[in-house]
């Protein structure tokens, strides 16, 4: 196995200089700012209805962290040009489109048209998208497909930095090559926005807390763990408008303490459905096919391969880089006139249109982290809704008839 590997340093010096240099000049959508918080009107909020007995499904879902963050390099491996385009963790749906590009980019640049995708969730799906765009023929080899793939069982929400990396890795070049990812892909979203189905969306997100200045997210001070990168907050601060801050008596939620602002929100079943179509729609293929080791790919057709497999990959290449961080949502029946999310002592909320969804996220990122287990736990999704329903007092029953 002959490795030619394609660093970031390396990537970054030459053509992908090039493909974020396009993506940062032309996604540049503000500047960011130093004037003070404008001064927020009462907040009106649609009371949600969460309760255990509306839970519709729990999924559990396994995302692939790297400490040295996503895996972006050529291999050759058994006769084949072999991208690698896996180990994004939280941030696999936020990335996507931006890591497609840059994986595009190095299968094409040998100048085979013929490529072969191995994985059908959120990075395999659109780098074939980008592999399309740019003129190639693709085929997609997957075990499964859309919604069974396990980015389908994401929160779906933009947050390109979740578990992207640990902070001792998060190196000027690697900073450099995740701003370049975040925007192009914060951009290819704005092109989905107002379609049918609502593929993708804002939302207002409120962060409560029941005092003025809430504990911050995060490790203790003493906390010996490796802390993980937070990239967002300084790097793409111009991409949303400022946060509004409310206090007690400006909104519903009691005697709490809100911040919140735009967050971009897919709606992954109607968006999935969408880019499932247009990878048809350009002509590509699907093959349904399980790959077990590195030799299975001499199988292929196409000498060129993008490897999207995401935590397939530990078992498939042997990386023990990939670590495990289990992620479980509470899915719910949805309420038509909810459209803000919520982040709650420790459990998230996404009003999503395709089901609602409740996860508990813990204090840092450090939950679920190493946890492969799949099996659904009904306790976890219990606390989590039992969290979020509090602030709104106990659910009443709706009038019959």
């Amino acid at each position: 196995m002959q490795r030619t590997g394609i660093g970031r340093r390396q990537f970054v010096a030459g053509t992908g200089a090039a493909l974020l240099g396009t993506a940062l000049g032309g996604c540049a959508l503000g500047v960011r700012g130093t004037a003070p918080l404008p001064a927020a009107p009462a907040l009106a909020l649609t009371p949600l209805r969460a309760a255990p007995e509306r839970i519709t499904a729990i999924t559990v879902c396994t995302r692939p962290f790297r400490a040295q963050g996503p895996r972006l390099e050529v291999e050759q491996i058994q006769g084949k040009t072999v991208v690698h385009n896996y180990g994004h963790g939280g941030s696999g749906w936020s990335l996507s489109w931006g890591a497609g590009a840059l994986a595009a980019g190095m299968a094409l640049a040998g100048g085979e048209r013929d490529v072969a995708v191995i994985g059908c969730g959120a990075i395999g799906l659109t780098t074939a998208l980008e592999l399309q765009r740019a003129g190639a023929s693709v085929t997609i080899y997957s075990r499964e497909l859309p919604p069974q793939v396990r980015s389908s069982l994401a929160t779906g929400v933009f947050t390109p930095d979740s578990r992207i990396c640990f902070e001792e890795h998060a190196t000027p070049a690697f900073r450099v090559l995740w701003e370049g990812m975040a925007r192009r892909a914060f951009a290819t979203f704005q092109s989905f926005l107002g379609l049918p189905g609502t593929p993708v969306e804002f939302v207002d997100n409120y962060f409560v807390s029941d005092t003025a200045k809430p504990a911050r997210r995060g490790l203790p001070v003493d906390d010996p763990r490796p802390r993980f990168a937070d990239l967002q907050s300084t790097l793409l601060g111009d991409l949303l408008p400022r946060t509004a801050r409310y206090a007690p008596g400006s909104h519903p939620l009691g005697a709490r303490y809100l911040r919140g602002g735009p967050q971009l929100m897919f709606n992954l079943s109607a968006y999935t459905r969408l880019l499932m179509s247009e990878f048809h729609e350009r002509g590509g293929r699907i093959r349904i096919e399980e790959f077990h080791t590195p030799a299975d790919f001499a199988h292929v057709t196409e000498k060129t391969l993008v490897n999207a497999t995401g935590y397939g990959a530990r078992a498939l290449l042997g990386d023990e880089s990939l670590v495990p961080v289990r992620g479980q949502l509470a899915r719910t029946i949805p309420q038509p006139d909810v459209h803000y999310g919520l982040i709650y002592a420790g459990v998230a909320f996404v009003p999503r249109r395709d089901g609602f969804v409740f996860q508990v996220i813990g204090a840092d990122d450090y939950y679920g982290f190493g946890d492969a287990t799949t099996m659904p736990d009904r306790a976890e999704a219990g606390r989590a809704i039992g969290t979020i329903g509090r602030l709104f007092g106990p659910v009443s029953p709706r009038p019959s008839g």
